[in-house]
């Protein structure tokens, strides 16, 4: 996964859905459900294949402007865990807490 934790990374990342959807992954490292929800994701991340979008992550206690500005830039309200696959620079689809999982992210990134 590609780490951000600037608002610089979250331009390159919107930048980067304008080629190819992208999975951004909304993480607090306190809470135990979103490391159950990050076990999910790297489960889908270990078996996606070459089709895989780019995946990034932020921690949302320690970039909390960043976390702020990508709940503001899709226009979704916050969650955390929340898993958004961004496809030009808009939220195709979302998903929180224990809606993320292997299954439902390879449902969310088919074509």
């Amino acid at each position: 996964m590609v780490k951000m934790s600037s608002m610089e990374d979250w331009e390159a990342c919107l930048a980067a859905s304008a080629q190819s959807p992208v999975l951004v992954f909304k993480h607090s490292t306190q809470c135990p459900i979103s490391a159950g929800a990050r076990r999910g994701l790297i489960e889908y991340l270990a078996h996606g294949g070459p089709k895989t979008p780019t995946t990034y992550e932020i921690l949302v206690i320690e970039s909390r402007p960043v976390s702020n500005a990508i709940a503001e830039s899709l226009g979704v309200p916050h969650k955390s865990p929340q898993l958004f696959l961004v496809n030009n620079g808009k939220a195709q689809w979302s998903a929180s807490h224990y809606g993320i999982n292997r299954d439902a992210i390879t449902e969310a990134v088919k074509p």
